[in-house]
């Protein structure tokens, strides 16, 4: 299931696709939305010597505008193909210069949802690789953290890492996102998650968390590894 944003995504490469007119040069097209909302489209370049596919060059076109750190990224092939995967040469592109993507890719049940990294797993990184990073947010915190009440997220199979990020705030009609620093990121079993943990989340007590994490991640066990997240506002906000 997509949700609104993403759907926004899907129609714009759709919309693209269907602009394609048999040139055997030009055979797909991609969409992707940055952390302010925007869309940029673009066409692969078909060409024996390697020409880039639809994502590496949406990737341009989207640098080109000035945009932010890509949340997510969708290709449709032409003549009514839908939904197509990367190729293994964008995911690892994509997993270097935009780690927080996801991909809308095609499942059995319709077009799904995947984070790059999970699309290739044990994969090379590149040491080199500076990519802006960005935290998603459920849109109820977004007033919480604005305020100053909430100061950290518990973060399962979502790495974070310290320094400046994107807080990104996805509701239906559009995301919110607050420039924010990342102070720390402290690891630890979920069954180890402290009352002062939950206090930084606006909670009472570690149940309260525990609680509040489990309808994010249902199948998280006691055992299983959690991110500590602490985070500020950065005092100039765009």
């Amino acid at each position: 299931m997509l949700y609104p944003p993403e759907q926004r995504v899907l129609d714009a490469a759709i919309r693209q696709a269907q602009a394609l007119v048999g040139d055997p040069d030009h055979t797909v097209a991609a969409a992707a939305m940055d952390t302010a909302g925007g869309i940029y489209t673009a066409f692969n370049d078909h060409h024996f010597t390697g020409g880039p596919c639809a994502e590496l060059v949406v990737l341009g076109v989207a640098a080109a505008a000035g945009a932010g750190p890509l949340t997510t990224m969708v290709a449709v092939g032409d003549k009514g193909r839908g939904v197509v995967s990367p190729c293994g040469r964008c995911w690892q592109v994509m997993l270097d210069q935009q780690p927080g993507c996801a991909v809308i890719v095609p499942t059995p049940d319709g077009p799904g949802l995947v984070n790059i990294r999970h699309l290739l797993p044990y994969s090379y990184g590149w040491p080199e690789a500076a990519p802006q990073r960005f935290i998603r947010f459920n849109p109820r915190y977004y007033d919480a953290v604005l305020s100053g009440r909430k100061t950290a997220t518990t973060r399962f199979d979502d790495p974070c890492f310290p320094g400046p990020a994107w807080l990104v705030f996805e509701f239906d009609e559009g995301y919110k996102r607050l420039r924010g620093v990342v102070e720390s990121v402290e690891t630890k079993r979920f069954d180890e998650i402290t009352d002062a943990d939950a206090r930084l989340e606006g909670g009472a007590i570690a149940e309260d968390l525990r609680t509040g994490l489990l309808g994010h991640y249902p199948g998280i066990r006691d055992e299983d590894s959690v991110d500590v997240v602490r985070f500020k506002l950065d005092p100039v906000q765009p």
